[in-house]
């Protein structure tokens, strides 16, 4: 049996779980997660739990479906994970992301919880757009993690190419 060497870098791509359609004068960014959501990200983050997954640093956006599905990775992970709030993430595009990614360059892993379509193009640049189309033929579903390791640490521009590590989707069973 082959290990799989560490990798230089390792990046947890979260897109915030399910949340619910907003009511009548509450904005986007106030939306909450609805009652599958908790229980997806709550379930995907006991998973990662269990599979030994444990990011340096979390940069999760502002808006408070985003803020929910990061707890949840908080109370299953570890109560003191860091996990810094960033509003630029929640209407930012993928230079934003890429940026912020590359900034935490010199930590052997980070999670960015986000919003689509950002997160999937994200993906799409870290892994090549044939890798990506293979590795989520249907897009980037809510509350899915990507974790994708890398040789090389980011160094600002575009991302280097890594390797899908792992997928974990909420709407497929998760054991």
């Amino acid at each position: 049996m082959s290990v799989a060497p560490i990798p230089v870098f390792r990046i947890y791509l979260l897109r915030h779980a399910r949340a619910a359609w907003a009511l009548p004068g509450q904005s986007d960014f106030d939306r909450p997660l609805d009652d599958l959501g908790f229980a997806d990200a709550e379930i995907l983050a006991d998973t990662a739990a269990d599979r030994g997954y444990s990011p340096g640093l979390v940069l999760c956006s502002t808006a408070l479906r985003c803020r929910q599905t990061a707890d949840a990775f908080r109370r299953a992970l570890r109560e003191d994970l860091e996990i810094r709030h960033v509003d630029a993430l929640y209407a930012g595009a993928v230079n934003v992301y890429r940026d912020l990614i590359a900034a935490q360059a010199d930590r052997a892993s980070l999670m960015v919880v986000g919003h689509n379509p950002v997160i999937e193009e994200i993906l799409q640049e870290c892994l090549g757009n044939e890798a990506a189309a293979c590795a989520i033929p249907a897009g980037y579903p809510p509350g899915a993690l990507a974790v994708v390791d890398f040789d090389v640490p980011p160094t600002g521009g575009p991302l280097p190419i890594g390797r899908l590590a792992d997928w974990l989707d909420p709407g497929v069973h998760l054991a």
